[in-house]
């Protein structure tokens, strides 16, 4: 299934003490550890058209191999959980059974062990933005190279076509904001893209929940944009809390801000994947 199904991965050195604790607890009761990952850019590479994204050809043979001898392996992710499950390849997987995929920054969860998705009603506000956006796209001039992103619980415009990405970005970002704050939802910032969604849920609320709801004594988590920042406070709360927890950035020039706050930065997904298969073949 995976291209280097031979390959053996030396296993990186975090490189700050926290990190280096969190991977030490991770390695020494493996049974107790969660791992949790983004999807785009983490373990499936960016690209111009998110509806062509999918996980690198050897991430799913390397969370199989991880996933039975760790507490669990969740998938947090802004996608909707049915899309990052098709576009990851996750379900029927063997060594995958007790995945979970965290879907639109928590609100929606997809267990392998049922394959079914529980999600909450949609937020009346997306709607609205969604019919508001094309007169806000015209009324900055922002129409060239930017679209629209349908995501069903939230709606998201990229910039990454447009001539000059960062300075339509910029251009957007004021506008939304307004326009997602007048139907009750906030503009969440990424990699050349702005996404409104419902408040209340982001990848540290989801990844909190999920390490309390397995009692997990250690965490690893992996992410590589702004959104991922949540997450990256959730894992510095459990070590404060006296949870070891490891941060991975998969390497982008584009999100400093990851980059500065992480433990371990790895390759993008390609790392990432040398980083699951060393940890599997670290436990044997």
């Amino acid at each position: 299934m995976g291209s280097h199904p031979n390959v053996t991965d030396p296993l990186p050195t975090p490189a700050t003490p926290a990190g280096r604790d969190g991977l030490d607890a991770i390695l020494a009761r493996p049974a107790n550890a969660v791992i949790a990952l983004d999807f785009d850019g983490t373990l499936a590479p960016i690209v111009a058209d998110p509806e062509q994204a999918r996980a690198h050809p050897d991430a799913v043979p390397a969370l199989a191999a991880l996933a039975p001898k760790v507490a669990a392996v969740a998938v947090i992710t802004g996608r909707p959980a049915g899309v990052a499950v098709r576009h990851g390849g996750f379900a029927g997987v063997p060594g995958l059974e007790h995945l979970v995929v965290l879907g639109h920054y928590g609100a929606e969860r997809w267990d392998a062990v049922t394959g079914t998705v529980n999600a909450p009603a949609p937020h009346p506000g997306v709607a609205a933005v969604r019919a508001d956006l094309p007169g806000v796209l015209d009324g900055v001039g922002a129409w060239q190279g930017t679209w629209i992103e349908e995501k069903g619980r939230a709606v998201a415009v990229h910039t990454r076509r447009a001539a000059d990405p960062q300075a339509a970005f910029e251009a957007l970002r004021g506008p939304l904001t307004d326009l997602a704050a007048r139907h009750g939802l906030i503009v969440e910032p990424g990699r050349l893209v702005l996404e409104l969604r419902p408040p209340g849920m982001d990848k540290g609320v989801a990844l909190l929940e999920y390490a309390r709801e397995i009692s997990a004594e250690s965490v690893l988590y992996a992410g590589d944009d702004l959104g991922d920042l949540p997450a990256y406070a959730a894992v510095d709360k459990l070590r404060s809390d006296g949870t070891p927890g490891l941060l991975v950035c998969s390497g982008s020039d584009e999100v400093t801000e990851l980059r500065d706050r992480a433990d371990l930065v790895v390759d993008g997904p390609e790392g990432v994947v040398g980083l699951l298969r060393g940890l599997a073949t670290r436990l044997g």
